[in-house]
């Protein structure tokens, strides 16, 4: 059971590992073992998620989410496997938890006083410094 918080559990069973040959430099070890493990998991179909949290997830998955809904989490830092599958669940684990909190309310603020007489001079300077180049042709010859 993978918590992440009181009112979230998941059932393993939800999650699906592969495990396959992990790549980059490790000689003979790398070459034999299956130590990168990929993780799936259905967001659609989770019954452990509210909506509010899969269309978050979904959203915060970017592009390790397939067209079917499944997230997938590869893991191949560690050199075993088991190491590699901790790996998978936590990274899963902090995403769900970031999905669960759900985004702060945007309060509407207004733009100070001050900052806009401070844009409105900068103009008026550039403006000015702009009006003392003169323009393209009217050189004296």
């Amino acid at each position: 059971m993978l918590v992440i918080s009181p009112s979230i559990r998941i059932p393993l069973a939800e999650f699906s590992f592969a495990y396959m040959r992990s790549s980059g430099p490790g000689g003979q070890h790398v070459n034999k073992t299956s130590s990168a493990v990929q993780l799936r998991f259905d967001i659609g179909n989770s019954p452990s998620l509210g909506a509010d949290v899969k269309r978050r997830l979904a959203h915060l998955a970017g592009s390790r989410l397939t067209l079917g809904g499944e997230l997938i989490i590869e893991a191949r830092r560690f050199r075993s496997q088991e190491a590699n599958r901790r790996d998978a669940i936590e990274r899963l684990s902090m995403l769900i938890a970031r999905a669960a909190r759900p985004p702060r309310a945007r309060r509407a603020t207004s733009v100070p006083q001050a900052e806009r007489r401070r844009r409105v001079t900068a103009k008026r300077m550039r403006s000015g410094i702009k009006k003392l180049r003169g323009r393209a042709g009217d050189e004296d010859q």
